[in-house]
């Protein structure tokens, strides 16, 4: 069945590493029949040198997320002049929170000047779910889905995005944000939780 509060509607999931953006998101296009828009992260050909040497590999990871997550805004936009609803397990913001922790210097300058031509032309959600969790929970759920860039993830890193999370989304005004705290409850395996979930999303939308 048509989730018809969401008709026409860009939604995008966010959070930290880990806390399960990627799964609600596909939680929610089978229950609503809505099509999905998921960042290309395992592609990423420096992702895994990045987490051994945030310092030397921030540039070339970041560059390359930029680029793609900017290509996938061309569904996003194509859906939404058809009509459609989309729901997607980024935001673009989320690209510019993640620079301003790894880039410095003359890379940061030319990382802003590439972004403030880019976010122009992108779509602001209607909708932001901003899933968050404490760190110890983070770091469990990091280690069971046991991706191999991730194996060497550092917690004080893990820590530190979680707080700039905090304060950019606290922050965010160009689209609703609804904070869904997941630390004590499992949306995969409880069904209460996953209802509750649904409840709080259609009472935003």
């Amino acid at each position: 069945m048509m989730f018809s509060k969401a008709s026409g509607k860009y939604i995008s999931v966010e959070g930290v590493i880990g806390v399960g953006k990627t799964t609600l998101v596909k939680l929610l296009s089978q229950k609503y029949t809505m099509p999905v828009v998921l960042e290309v992260v395992e592609e990423n050909p420096f992702l895994a040198h990045f987490y051994e040497d945030i310092e030397r590999w921030a540039f070339q990871t970041q560059l390359f997320f930029l680029i793609s997550r900017f290509d996938q805004q061309s569904n996003v936009k194509k859906a939404a002049s058809q009509g459609q609803g989309v729901i997607s397990d980024y935001a673009f913001m989320k690209d510019h929170l993640f620079a301003s922790l790894t880039l410095k210097g003359e890379q940061l300058k030319l990382y802003e000047k590439i972004f403030s031509v880019l976010k122009d032309q992108v779509l602001y959600p209607d909708l932001i779910i901003y899933l968050y969790a404490d760190i110890d929970t983070l770091m469990k759920r990091i280690a069971l889905r046991d991706r191999p860039f991730e194996r060497r993830m550092d917690r004080t890193y893990i820590a530190m995005l979680s707080d700039t999370y905090e304060k950019y989304m606290a922050a965010f005004s160009e689209s609703r944000v609804l904070r869904i705290d997941t630390s004590s409850i499992d949306f995969v395996r409880n069904v209460d939780d996953l209802n509750m979930v649904f409840s709080r999303i259609e009472a935003n939308l």
